[in-house]
């Protein structure tokens, strides 16, 4: 239960952070220069209300080795999206929080934390997919019922 707690609320949080401002977004995903510049927009105005709903999923334990399973791909891609930011010289904010992924001057020395958290959180999310069934979860009232 506790992996996922803390992933659907870092999850939660991060997409709550973004929503307010989905230029700032599209700016951060334009930023990894990784894109092609006709999804930039789609995938920064998308990816807030996807971290929430996989943020409420997961703490309410709705659909949770679904939400698990697509929280592993999308931290996948954070974590290759900043080491790719890294390997390439960029020195950019990463943008998890919201910001916009502006120019850092500490960006190299921040890439390796950025890149263990979103690792323990694929931990964590793999943890789930191999174990969904937690207690307090809405699963076991809908798969019981």
């Amino acid at each position: 239960m506790l992996c996922r707690v803390v992933l659907g609320g870092v999850f939660l949080v991060a997409g709550l952070l973004k929503l307010p401002e989905p230029a700032a977004n599209v700016r951060a995903v334009r930023a990894y220069r990784l894109l092609p510049e006709s999804v930039v927009a789609v995938v920064g105005h998308g990816l807030p209300i996807l971290e929430i709903l996989l943020g409420a999923c997961l703490i309410l334990g709705l659909v949770t080795r679904v939400a698990a399973v697509v929280s592993a791909v999308l931290l996948t891609a954070f974590v290759v999206g900043i080491g790719s930011a890294w390997a390439r010289g960029l020195s950019i904010e990463c943008g998890c929080f919201g910001g916009g992924a502006g120019p850092s001057a500490n960006a190299s020395a921040a890439y390796p934390w950025e890149i263990a958290r979103d690792v323990g959180l694929l931990l964590a999310a793999g943890w789930l997919v191999w174990r969904p069934s937690t207690p307090w979860a809405i699963d076991n009232r809908l798969v019981t019922a």
